[in-house]
């Protein structure tokens, strides 16, 4: 199999790549920068990521995408929520992370990102695009969801001479599922980034920080990332 893959440095991105080397040629990675508060370490450590991999890579700019959206992932003047551990457990009220994804959604993403990959994918005819789509966070995404996967397949089936795919290796996994994954496979997750901020460490507060708190208490491990920073 050949394929493009989507690469935030996230957690998700990262052991996704690492879950498809075995039996997939990855022709390219796409690093996106449109506007996130965390560029500039997700493009850092995503260069890292490719590096360690021996991949080729391109970073592309969409920063057009701030001029349509107030999310707070790209506007600095709107507070990213915080959330606790117990907000984010089952036993929560679900509005609270429902509210949450609201205030970070950035309007299509996902299917502008994957859409552009797909053309990356069929002009170097190339089979798959890679994604970091997961059981934990199609809840509230619904771009993360296995029904937008088969949508979007089916949208790339008119729109691709090839008939691109989407390719969700995480799709059926929690957090703590894909860290378990990520050891076993020796993913560099002391290059992956989760913080929706871009400062020198992760802030521990916002929802992505949480949830990856959660997933590496819950798998009886250190955070690589944190260990490096000399933060645990």
């Amino acid at each position: 199999m050949t394929a493009i893959a989507l690469l935030s440095s996230g957690l998700d991105s990262v052991t996704s790549v690492a879950a498809v080397l075995e039996k997939t040629d990855v022709k390219m990675a796409l690093i996106f920068n449109y506007g996130q508060r965390a560029v500039k370490r997700e493009i850092q450590n995503s260069i890292k990521v490719c590096e360690h991999f021996g991949l080729d890579y391109r970073v592309l700019d969409i920063t057009w995408m701030q001029e349509i959206t107030n999310t707070s992932l790209v506007n600095t003047n709107t507070d990213v929520p915080k959330l606790s551990m117990d907000e984010i457990s089952e036993d929560a009220d679900p509005s609270i992370t429902v509210e949450s994804a609201k205030a970070v959604w950035v309007p299509n993403r996902n299917g502008i990102l994957i859409n552009i990959a797909a053309a990356y994918a069929e002009s170097m005819d190339c089979e798959y695009v890679i994604v970091g789509f997961n059981k934990e966070e199609a809840v509230t995404f619904p771009d993360n969801s296995p029904e937008f996967i088969t949508a979007i397949d089916d949208s790339l089936s008119y729109s691709t001479q090839n008939g691109v795919k989407v390719l969700a290796p995480l799709i059926g996994m929690n957090k703590k599922e894909i860290v378990a994954r990520a050891i076993e496979l020796k993913a560099p997750l002391e290059y992956s980034w989760s913080c929706y901020h871009g400062a020198d460490a992760p802030c521990g507060e916002c929802e992505s920080c949480t949830r990856r708190r959660r997933a590496f208490e819950a798998a009886g491990a250190k955070d690589p990332l944190l260990v490096r920073l000399g933060k645990q």
